[in-house]
């Protein structure tokens, strides 16, 4: 992780010099400043992970797997486009003062608008969904608590289904989650979700609980864990009756907690170590992240945290 701290560190220095440049020589606003430099301090760092320590061996390809990993966690096309214009202005900057022999992003595309709905929820959408739930009733108690931790967590809907009790380290702000090929990773939860889960377990879940349960934290009336069709179907109802307008399914939960945490300037790496995502490259696992800093990051940047 030190290397990979250090070699992003030398990348910013470069960075560093070009936004300077253009805040003085282009007059850019204060907000277009702060946006170059979220974009290329998550550029700088993606770079880093790949082990590519000075943008004079930046590839074409580096470039395209760093936008395509901005689309895999959920970014919409004009927040890649924007990223990708900062990427151009830094990398025509150093090949004009030849700091670069070549400009690896003229031949990259803009990333295009998208036709379909959006696949992400603002915050707000969010928060009047978990809202829907009427917490008068088990079921909704039950229901606000799965919502949170979805939101909490970014956890896919089968990761959610198989989630146990004794997978919550209340304690430590964390849980454990095995995800797709019984990879196991551990992920932050925010307050308010622990508050919701606690709600349910005291007031709720053993109620259902029998022999059937097994120590899932879930459980539908007759103790047994929940399907992954319920999990849609509490989605979709909620956004309805939000009044959303959009089709909510469970994975814009997941692509909403990544969106939220990068946008608020969250690191990179630590987002993806929160998804369960190896790197695109399939050759190259991103730098295994400290429990503690992981944590940091989502209490600093997570709405809900």
């Amino acid at each position: 992780m030190k290397n990979n701290q250090q070699t992003a560190s030398a990348l910013q220095a470069k960075v560093k010099q070009f936004i300077q440049y253009v805040s003085m020589e282009k007059g850019l606003s204060d907000n277009t400043t702060l946006s170059y430099t979220h974009d290329l301090r998550q550029y700088s760092e993606f770079l880093a992970s790949r082990n590519v320590s000075d943008f004079k061996n930046v590839k074409s390809e580096d470039i395209s797997n760093f936008l395509y990993l901005l689309s895999e966690l959920g970014l919409s096309s004009a927040t890649r486009a924007r990223s990708l214009s900062a990427i151009r202005g830094l990398h025509v900057y150093l090949y004009t003062y030849s700091v670069c022999d070549s400009d690896p992003s003229e031949t990259i595309d803009m990333p295009r608008k998208e036709k379909n709905l959006p696949d992400v929820l603002t915050i707000d959408q969010v928060l009047k969904m978990i809202d829907q739930q009427d917490t008068s009733k088990p079921a909704g108690l039950r229901d606000r608590a799965i919502l949170e931790v979805m939101y909490a967590c970014g956890l896919r809907v089968s990761e959610l289904c198989s989630l146990r009790q004794r997978d919550l380290m209340i304690e430590h702000e964390i849980i454990r989650v095995l995800g797709k090929g019984s990879k196991e990773r551990f992920v932050p939860i925010g307050k308010s979700a622990i508050e919701s889960i606690h709600e349910y377990q005291l007031r709720i879940r053993h109620l259902h609980a029998n022999d059937r349960s097994k120590d899932i934290l879930f459980l539908n009336r007759r103790g047994a864990g929940l399907s992954r069709m319920f999990i849609w179907k509490l989605t979709d109802k909620s956004s309805r009756s939000a009044e959303l307008p959009v089709h909510v399914h469970p994975h814009m939960l997941r692509h909403s907690f990544a969106t939220h945490l990068l946008e608020g300037g969250a690191d990179l790496r630590a987002v993806q170590e929160m998804l369960g995502h190896s790197d695109i490259s399939t050759t190259q696992i991103y730098t295994h992240l400290d429990r503690e800093y992981i944590k940091e990051v989502h209490k600093t940047f997570h709405p809900r945290a």
